[in-house]
């Protein structure tokens, strides 16, 4: 007799202590991540992209962009990504009464953080999550080696695009009139 595996839903998310915040809990296919609370350059950098971001969001009026929400794709995948974009439209509709996404936001920000698991995390198993969930666009942030990866849905998938450098300022077609020097984002 084969034991079944022990998958994690949003339900047992909601019986989870509170730990005061140092530790995040997400569940991706039913399996339960844990992390701690991330390194300040890793913050600094969600930050900054979250507030230059939201600026344009508030000039633009298409959008609004949140910093650490929690998303749930389906009772078995429910992340807390770094940053968040969403448009009004998907905002409007998209909102559970605990004040979770539960639609794809068009834009997904994830910082690295040190250590293989945490970027194979980031760069495979959430590339692929959000993929398969029709997220629009995917910036991957490496605070260390002061980097942004930009994932583009291309053939209903999301594939690598441009690896951004200190020189180089980061645009988006999803979000017209966008602009921000990559150096600005690793101060």
């Amino acid at each position: 007799m084969v034991a079944k595996s022990l998958r994690w839903t949003t339900r047992d998310l909601d019986a989870m202590p509170d730990d005061g915040g140092w530790k995040r809990y997400e569940i991706i296919d039913g399996e339960l991540l844990v992390t701690r609370a991330p390194h300040i350059r890793h913050q600094g950098a969600a930050g900054k992209l979250h507030v230059r971001l939201e600026t344009w969001s508030e000039t633009s009026g298409m959008g609004n962009a949140f910093q650490t929400p929690g998303v749930i794709f389906t009772p078995t995948d429910a992340v807390i990504p770094d940053v968040v974009w969403i448009s009004r439209e998907s905002l409007d509709s998209g909102i559970d009464q605990a004040g979770h996404l539960t639609v794809a936001p068009e834009l997904i920000v994830e910082v690295l953080s040190p250590g293989d698991l945490n970027e194979q995390r980031d760069k495979e198993v959430k590339l692929k999550l959000y993929s398969l969930h029709g997220v629009q666009e995917y910036w991957i942030v490496n605070w260390q080696l002061k980097t942004l990866e930009v994932y583009r849905r291309n053939e209903a998938q999301l594939q690598l695009v441009a690896t951004l450098l200190d020189g180089d300022s980061l645009t988006s077609p999803l979000l017209p009139g966008f602009s921000t020097p990559i150096a600005q984002i690793f101060l």
